[in-house]
């Protein structure tokens, strides 16, 4: 009885490596990155089974390192997440993305008659209120949001 062959995904050069994204959340994180772009090599793996998880998506980004935004951003969409900075096929940083207790400037508020959606020059501010569930509270018009208000209201 022949083996069956592993396949494995080759390792980056140079470049992040975001892991323990939760189920079918990787491609929000390609969009709040901007990717797929044509001059970046991208690996995308969902659903891959995890003994912590239960299952995870992986993202590999090519001769790219994160932006804290990104990051800032990342961790609305998956707070498990962790950032692994590789450099000559080594990972030279290593941490988990953090749910900050302010969130500002990123998302834009659901409610339209928020003082953030006029044409005031006022930047958007949320405040934590939990973490997981995540549940935001608008510091201007205190409109509550949910995870998926989260997910449409990216700026």
């Amino acid at each position: 009885m022949k083996t069956p062959k592993e396949l494995k995904v080759k390792p980056i050069k140079n470049g992040t490596v975001i892991d323990h994204i939760s189920a079918n959340n990787a491609l929000k994180v390609l969009k709040i990155l901007g990717l797929p772009r044509p001059e970046t090599g991208l690996t995308l793996a969902m659903n891959v089974h995890s003994s912590q998880m239960g299952s995870k998506d992986i993202v590999k980004i090519e001769g790219r390192e994160l932006a804290s935004r990104e990051v800032d951003e990342i961790a609305l969409i998956a707070p498990q997440a962790t950032i692994n900075i590789i450099r000559n096929y080594e990972i030279v940083g290593k941490g988990k993305v953090t749910l900050l207790d302010e969130i500002n400037s990123i998302l834009t508020c659901s409610n339209p008659n928020c003082i953030t959606n006029t044409n005031e020059p006022v930047e958007t501010r949320f405040i934590v209120l939990n973490k997981e569930p995540l549940i935001l509270r608008c510091h201007y018009c205190e409109r509550i949001m949910d995870q998926s208000d989260v997910e449409t209201q990216f700026k």
